[in-house]
């Protein structure tokens, strides 16, 4: 089934207005407000930024000329709020596929130094730019969700039932969001959604609509090596006491070679699929050294990977280790002559999209418990384990409307990629609806730079992209 949108110009008319009158006056308040997520605010319930997000956008969700919209704040005890939309279908509309739009508002901290006239909580337009924390991951999501509806009612094109689902932990791994999502399953009733659209991906490019095929999953950990009750005098422990940061390189070299980055662990490692190798290989002979990204890099680094195809699949289907934090280390200027007592990382395993996180899980705590070196104190904790996501074919008329609305609204046929990163909703609920069929895509693009600093949205891309996810929405069959 085609879509009903033969005019797709009165649809680009609405949806640029509505960003550029309405959405970015919002959006600049929703920068403002320091939402962080709950791994990085442990008193959000106390500071109440997650709350004051949740009201700013519901109140602009409640003023929006959509027919039959309904808008609540669903809290439970202990819990990140979640907001859920619920918009019935059109009159006269025809189609039976119920729509969940996916989104989140809580944010990443600062992470680093913002350039000159750029700060995390102040958004900042430039040209075509929107500068701020949270602007592109993920605030501009229930905007385009909710946009894309209201586009559709205001040029009387039927769509069918959406429900709007925008939640405040994904960035600690949606550790808030499983028992929402059993009130989201009676809601939407049986059997469950017959489409997904998740708006918290990337683009390779910024030149047309990109399907997310695959993400990788996350093992989120801490370990600690104690070798003292205090610290010591350098000149009096050194060479006799353990190094604490020495036992701990140690016991990350049983995970990761430290020369090539290659994680050994088997129960962390995953062939990636044959399609995806051949998808590899025709995206980076499209663009190039571009298909993974552009990277700050400094002076003459050599990047992992034989070549752009080798490097786009060791951004999707290998494994990573990354050192994201570290406690038991002073900074340079308050570093005395001192052994310390101990030394604790945190860190972030990516995962193959088909790897078992539970199993990996259990394997990462067992190689860095076993035997520690010289008998030094060590303790591992998993904070989160999230599975990855392999996106199941597209329906044709999915693959269709999606090829149109990139043609209509970014002037070229769509393209797909698989992501680096993790969408933990996404695994979770291709396990409760096998049966849905999955559009997942974004605005995280070039420069957009999510989790850094100097995040930016490309505000043609967003509102390219609502009116690209309003045309799917009217194709739904």
């Amino acid at each position: 089934m085609h879509s009903p949108l033969t005019k797709p110009g009165a649809l680009t008319s609405y949806v640029d207005r509505l960003w550029e009158e309405v959405i970015l006056e919002v959006m600049s308040s929703y920068v403002a407000i320091r939402c962080l997520s709950p791994d990085f605010d442990h008193d959000w319930a106390q500071n109440d930024e997650i709350g004051r997000a949740a009201r700013l956008l519901s109140d602009w969700a409640r003023s929006r000329p959509v027919p039959g919209c309904k808008v609540e704040i669903v809290e439970r005890d202990g819990l990140t709020p979640v907001i859920v939309v619920e918009v019935p279908a059109s009159k006269g509309a025809e189609t039976e596929v119920v729509t969940l739009l996916y989104g989140h508002f809580d944010k990443q901290p600062p992470l680093g130094s913002w350039r000159e006239g750029l700060d995390p909580y102040l958004a900042v337009r430039e040209g075509d730019r929107l500068y701020g924390r949270g602007t592109a991951d993920d605030g501009y999501a229930i905007f385009a969700a909710l946009g894309a509806i209201e586009a559709l009612a205001e040029t009387g094109t039927a769509h069918g039932r959406c429900l709007i689902l925008v939640e405040s932990s994904e960035e600690s791994g949606s550790i808030h969001l499983g028992p929402y999502l059993d009130e989201i399953e009676a809601r939407i009733g049986p059997p469950g959604p017959g489409l997904v659209v998740c708006l918290d991906s990337g683009c390779a490019t910024y030149d047309r609509l990109w399907n997310t095929t695959s993400l990788r999953g996350l093992l989120a950990a801490t370990v600690r090596v104690d070798v003292l009750t205090e610290g010591v005098h350098s000149g009096l422990a050194g060479g006799v006491v353990p190094s604490s940061f020495r036992i701990l390189r140690q016991l990350l070299s049983r995970i990761e070679d430290e020369t090539t980055g290659e994680i050994l662990l088997p129960a962390l490692v995953a062939e990636p699929p044959a399609r995806y190798l051949a998808a590899a290989e025709a995206l980076a002979g499209e663009l190039g050294e571009t298909a993974v990204g552009a990277f700050p890099t400094v002076g003459s680094l050599e990047m992992s990977g034989k070549n752009a195809a080798d490097r786009l699949i060791r951004h999707t289907w290998m494994p990573s280790l990354a050192l994201v934090g570290m406690d038991g280390v002073p900074s340079m200027n308050d570093g005395g002559n001192v052994l310390r007592p101990f030394t604790a990382a945190k860190l972030a395993i990516r995962l193959p999209p088909s790897v078992d996180p539970d199993k990996a899980a259990t394997a990462l705590v067992a190689s860095l418990s076993a035997d520690p070196p010289q008998g030094a104190k060590v303790a591992v904790e998993v904070t989160s384990a999230a599975r990855g996501f392999d996106s199941p074919p597209q329906a044709d008329w999915l693959a269709r409307a999606v090829d149109e609305a990139s043609e209509a609204f970014f002037g070229r046929a769509a393209g797909a990629m698989g992501e680096g990163g993790t969408i933990p909703f996404l695994a979770e609920l291709l396990g409760r609806f096998p049966q849905a069929q999955f559009l997942v895509t974004g605005v995280l693009g070039p420069s957009s730079n999510a989790h850094g600093p100097n995040e930016m949205l490309d505000i043609t891309t967003a509102r390219r992209v609502t009116a690209a996810v309003a045309y799917v929405l009217a194709a739904a069959p």
